[in-house]
């Protein structure tokens, strides 16, 4: 491998030639080989963003140059559009600031300038951090990526998986609305309701968990950008932070705004913890609702089995024929996985010490795994299992029919402790409550079957 000399304030240092990246970029690849979890890929795109945003903002401020400002500009854009991850190398686990994440998009930004302004056979050249980084710091620019990041992934991925999730166990609930089946609390037997009216809930959760993540994520739009090293603005125009707001608006179509106090926005996470826990709340539901198809699933003959899900795949390597909830196991590992990311990013957030949280990459890198994570496992479950979810009438009969818990449609008609004493006896004596409660002269036979009708007990009564 060829090699080319790049130099920093701390000396020279020897970096592949055909790599756009510069001394600092190298020093923290040399300096941090700590696991493989790469800066995301939403986090570079943002830092192009903001690169783009800040070079116009600095030119409308009479701060640079423009010709730099627009070759900044222009290489931003390329970036984006090519997708030139491998010159973004570096790992989650570096500074805490993501000091190294920001020179990274800074060296190579002014690299690529440089070679085309070569190109066009220019003498004007573009440095990392007097044109690049102009009016920043990255305790500015790294908070405000992870906004930009963060906001951009919950609307354009984790809300549509959402959305198609809903509508598809809406439409399951409306489809299996007459369906009546036995209810159970605490796993026992309880008194019935409709497939419909238990999947609505399902569906209500989803519709709840949006509302709730849309309305949390609106704190995103507040950007860190002209707070510079402390929060003071130090080197940087009083309306930076406010014309990069608008530049960034301009550039992703969203709307963001320069947050009220820096001091705050560098030190404290407190928005990205309060969407994840709107999206740690979502990952209660899906466990939840996963765990609730593959219960009504199991059997299908010494379980539950009231509703049969999709045969993806054989579910045993040993017992032939066998059917596996495999996509209820992928999802609930997922919400597990989401769980413990809410545990690392809120211990992570408390860690603001003075001016500055330097927990700001692994904060980052799990809010946004979380989402990615989500929002695939959804749309997985939601094309390999809920949309083939199908009913078992006939065991669903069976069930509602043996239930011991109708019996509480009696209550209105001979109290409370003689239905007892019929669910009881019926159970001791292994006999049907019909026969039970005749035997006990509580009831007539047509008197019963009066009272016991089952449309009427999944609705409320006059």
């Amino acid at each position: 491998m060829s090699y080319r000399i790049e130099k920093d304030t701390l000396g020279e240092v020897k970096v592949p030639a055909t790599k756009w990246w510069g001394a600092q970029t190298q020093r923290s690849l040399e300096n941090f080989k700590i696991g493989w979890e790469q800066m995301p890929k939403e986090v570079v795109e943002s830092f192009a963003i903001l690169k783009e945003a800040t070079a116009a903002a600095n030119l409308r401020l009479h701060k640079i140059e423009k010709e730099k400002s627009e070759m900044i500009q222009a290489v931003c854009r390329e970036l984006r559009e090519e997708g030139a991850y491998e010159h973004f190398p570096l790992v989650v686990w570096q500074t805490g600031s993501g000091t190294q994440s920001n020179m990274n998009m800074n060296e190579v930004v002014a690299y690529r300038a440089n070679e085309k302004f070569v190109e066009a056979g220019s003498d004007t050249r573009v440095h990392p951090n007097d044109d690049v980084n102009r009016s920043q710091s990255s305790n500015d620019t790294f908070p405000t990526a992870m906004h930009i990041a963060a906001l951009s992934e919950v609307k354009e991925r984790l809300i549509p998986s959402l959305k198609r999730l809903r509508e598809v166990v809406e439409n399951k609930a409306d489809a299996f609305e007459t369906i009546i089946k036995i209810g159970r609390t605490h796993l026992q037997d309880a008194t019935p309701l409709t497939l419909g009216q238990e999947m609505s809930g399902w569906a209500f959760m989803l519709k709840k968990s949006e509302e709730l993540i849309t309305q949390s994520s609106e704190q995103l739009r507040h950007l860190a950008i002209g707070g510079t090293a402390v929060g003071t603005g130090i080197n940087a125009h009083p309306q930076f932070g406010n014309y990069t707001a608008e530049e960034i608006s301009r550039i992703t179509g969203d709307t963001f705004y320069s947050s009220d106090n820096k001091f705050h926005a560098l030190t404290s996470h407190d928005e990205i913890v309060y969407v994840h826990g709107a999206i740690k709340g979502l990952a209660a539901d899906l466990m939840k609702i996963a765990n609730d198809v593959r219960w009504l699933a199991s059997g299908p003959r010494s379980g539950i089995g009231e509703i049969t899900i999709p045969a993806n795949e054989p579910g045993s390597s040993i017992m032939p024929g066998k059917v596996n909830p495999t996509q209820s196991e992928a999802l609930t590992m997922v919400v597990s996985q989401v769980f413990g990311n809410d545990a690392t990013i809120g211990f992570a957030a408390s860690q603001g010490n003075f001016e500055l949280n330097v927990f700001k990459p692994v904060i980052i890198y799990n809010f946004l795994q979380s989402v990615r994570l989500l929002s695939d496992a959804m749309d997985s479950f939601n094309h390999k299992c809920v949309a083939g979810i199908e009913v078992n009438e006939e065991i669903i009969e069976k069930h509602v029919k043996n239930s011991l818990m109708l019996v509480t449609a009696l209550n209105p008609y001979i109290g409370y402790e003689k239905a007892a004493t019929i669910a009881k006896t019926a159970y001791e004596n292994n006999s049907t409550l019909k026969e039970t409660a005749i035997e006990l002269g509580y009831l007539t036979e047509e008197q019963f079957d009066e009272y016991i009708d089952l449309e009427k007990m999944v609705r409320p009564t006059e």
